[in-house]
């Protein structure tokens, strides 16, 4: 278009990549009521978009791509994990295992009966941490004290965190999850998943401060270079806080709600606008690495690591759900029109979730489905092919080898499962549109990170882990905007830089491609 109907409001020139197949890389791009009206105009029309309001910039040595896109984040809870009321114990932060027990006893000390709320416990990577028994969370503090796992599946919490929270011997396990005991039947200080963590923190969150906390993740978010989120443990009690934050949030949400026993939502698929969209339900196969519930064909090590972590000679880890209440849950929400969004660790859990998804496509065939899996750490190649034909795709948890290579490998698992952890590669030479993810606050939401981590595969060690599975670094572009973005149903909106896609970019301060 020569003569536009109005100026741009911006103009950005310099290198640009699209992740748009028909134009890979532009020189220019205009924007206009917040969407992209031109890209790569010749240098004589670029004139005709220039009005005296327009700001004209320029990338410089830098490069402009589209917004990132976390397809599997948590920012309603990282907004409290990371806030001042909840301490930052990850190994990210602190990774002496000494620092972290004197920063329990500091916020003890600090929040008296408030109650202290931390998160990030982990002893694989925190080395010679406690074992956080309830004699020892008890000798710590006669009020409130809560840790919560590093991985969020777990938590530990002493008998008055329990009194708060109206936790007794005689409180019943909530579906999927549980409450240790022992074997008395007395409550042992710990709480497995996510129905059984959550109800423990209420304490931590403030409807008076929460706004502020949220506009904090946002700002986290943004400086990451993240523009969507999707928020993968939606609590409904969170729609009207959303609903009166709307106008000020710089993140486009994308939520997933978790599913409960009354197998209801009182939404509607894609309820919402292109700033906060409901788009699909969270269910659960099994669990995380760093405790050992994940559903296994093979067995865990034995090893300093898995006895540190509580794993049993021989264990194959296990399922938190089984096929039928998978089938169950699926048969509830799928035929509503409802995506579904499972999260799936092990192997034989792999297999599970496949089979109850074929069932219900077959029961109810529907052309655009994008039913996920999440994480997909021991996946193999039979599996991703067999996703793929049925229109599976999957997020990739790809920055746990970032952190937990080395210990995935010779702690966990072996050479033969560990090195093909997060099998990039294999998932996209089936031809799937894959994501990366970094699950925050479990790892810091680190898009440019995810990219490297994809196309090295190098642990802590320096050592490479299964190079085959690398990913070009345009290919994991594509998985941390578009191909992200596809997932979250939102491909026609953001992802790409093509004209009426939103403007949400991210300027970098080189060309990744050749950094």
């Amino acid at each position: 278009m020569s003569s536009p109907a109005q100026p741009a409001d911006l103009i950005i020139t310099g290198t640009i990549l699209t992740v748009d197949d028909a134009l890979p890389t532009a020189r220019n791009l205009a924007v206009a009521f917040g969407r992209i009206a031109a890209v790569d105009l010749p240098d004589d029309e670029l004139a005709n978009w220039i009005g005296p309001d327009t700001a004209v910039v320029s990338a410089g040595d830098g490069c402009v791509l589209p917004g990132f896109v976390e397809a599997h984040g948590h920012p309603l809870m990282e907004a409290v994990a990371l806030s001042d009321r909840m301490v930052d114990i990850r190994p990210v932060t602190l990774p002496d295992a000494d620092d972290v027990v004197a920063a329990v006893r500091a916020e003890v000390a600090r929040r008296g009966a408030q109650g202290a709320y931390l998160n990030g416990w982990d002893p694989l990577l925190q080395r010679g941490l406690p074992e956080p028994t309830l004699e020892w969370l008890n000798g710590l503090a006669d009020t409130p004290l809560v840790i919560i796992h590093n991985s969020g599946h777990k938590a530990f919490f002493n008998s008055a965190a329990a009194e708060m929270a109206g936790i007794t011997r005689d409180t019943p396990d909530p579906k999927g999850a549980r409450f240790g005991r022992d074997g008395n039947g007395d409550l042992d200080g710990t709480a497995e998943e996510s129905a059984a963590v959550f109800p423990l923190i209420g304490g931590a969150i403030s409807v008076a401060d929460y706004p502020a906390m949220l506009m904090a993740e946002c700002e986290r978010l943004n400086r990451a270079g993240l523009t969507t989120c999707s928020e993968m443990a939606f609590d409904p009690m969170f729609r009207p806080m959303l609903a009166a934050l709307h106008d000020r949030l710089t993140v486009r949400l994308r939520t997933y709600e978790m599913s409960t026993a009354q197998l209801h939502t009182d939404a509607a698929p894609f309820d919402g606008d292109d700033v906060v969209r409901q788009v699909g339900i969270k269910i659960w196969v099994d669990g995380s690495p760093w405790v050992g519930n994940i559903d296994l064909s093979f067995p865990y090590l034995d090893t300093d690591a898995t006895r540190t972590i509580g794993v049993v000679p021989g264990s194959c880890g296990h399922a938190n759900y089984t096929r039928e209440q998978l089938a169950e849950i699926v048969g509830a929400f799928y035929p509503q029109g409802w995506q579904l969004a499972c999260h799936v660790h092990g192997d034989n859990g792999v297999d599970t979730i496949l089979d109850v998804y074929e069932d219900a496509l077959r029961a109810h065939p529907r052309d655009d489905h994008r039913l996920r899996l999440e994480h997909v750490g021991a996946i193999t190649d039979a599996q991703l092919a067999r996703a793929h034909a049925l229109g599976v795709t999957c997020s990739l948890f790809v920055d746990q080898l970032h952190y937990w290579g080395d210990v995935i490998v010779d702690g966990l698992f072996g050479p033969e499962h560990g090195e093909r952890w997060m099998p990039c590669g294999s998932a996209a030479a089936t031809g799937m549109r894959i994501s990366l993810h970094n699950d925050p606050p479990v790892t810091p939401e680190e898009p440019l990170r995810n990219i490297s981590v994809a196309a090295t595969r190098r642990a802590p060690s320096g050592r490479v882990l299964a190079p085959q599975e690398r990913l070009t670094v345009e290919q994991a572009i594509r998985a941390q905007t578009l191909d992200a973005a596809y997932q979250l149903f939102a491909d026609d909106r953001i992802g790409s830089i093509e004209v009426g896609k939103y403007a949400d970019l991210v300027v970098l301060s080189a060309d990744p491609r050749a950094v």
